[in-house]
C-alpha cells in the first residue's frame, strides 16, 4: 500500500532546510515530522536554540518559523509497512522536489540531512548550490548519534 509523505514546511525566511528520508509510523499518526518522543530531533534543536522543547505540532511550527527552519523528505511516496530506512531503500516511487525550497524561492543557504539514505539520495538526484551535509540520524535506532553534531551545524540560527 502507497504511503505518501508530508507537505515540505518552509517559508521565504528559512535558511536552512533540513532533509529527513520518509516519516515514520509516529510521525504519520501524529501528521508532522518527527512525531516519535524516541526520535531526539527536536531534543537537539529546542536545546541548540536555547527554547522550550515543542509538545504540540503548533508549537513545532513556532520554533520552526522563529529559527528560519524548512522540514522536508526525501521520498514524496513509498510502499512500506515499518519505519525503516532500509525498508524504503527496496520500494520508493517519488523523489521530492527540492528546488521550490530554495533560491529565489526561500533563504536556504544550506541542506542538512538527517541520515546516511536521505544524504545519499539528495546527492545523487540533485544538484544545487547549497552544501549538502550528512547529519548522523536523531533516530532512536541511531546510537551514534551526538547532540554536538547538530549543535555545530544549527548554532548559526540562534
Amino acid at each position: 500500500m502507497k504511503k505518501t509523505g508530508f507537505q515540505p514546511f518552509y517559508d521565504n525566511n528559512s535558511q536552512v532546510l533540513i532533509l529527513g528520508s520518509f516519516p515514520s509510523i509516529k510521525s504519520r499518526e501524529e501528521g508532522f515530522y518527527y512525531g516519535n518522543k524516541q526520535n531526539r530531533f527536536w531534543k537537539f534543536l529546542s536545546h541548540t536554540l536555547e527554547e522550550e522543547l515543542p509538545l504540540t505540532i503548533n508549537e513545532k511550527k513556532t520554533l520552526l518559523t522563529k529559527h528560519h527552519i524548512a522540514l522536508y523528505d526525501i521520498v514524496e511516496e513509498a510502499s512500506l509497512n515499518g519505519s525503516s530506512d532500509l525498508e524504503l531503500k527496496k520500494d520508493f516511487k517519488l523523489i521530492c522536489n527540492l528546488h521550490e525550497l530554495l533560491p529565489p524561492y526561500t533563504k536556504v543557504e544550506k541542506i542538512l540531512c538527517n541520515g546516511k539514505l536521505a544524504y545519499n539520495l539528495t546527492k545523487n538526484n540533485f544538484q544545487v548550490k547549497q552544501p549538502i551535509i550528512y547529519m548522523p540520524s536523531t533516530s532512536p535506532a541511531n546510537p551514534r548519534c551526538r547532540f554536538e553534531d547538530w549543535q555545530r551545524e544549527l548554532e548559526f540560527l540562534k
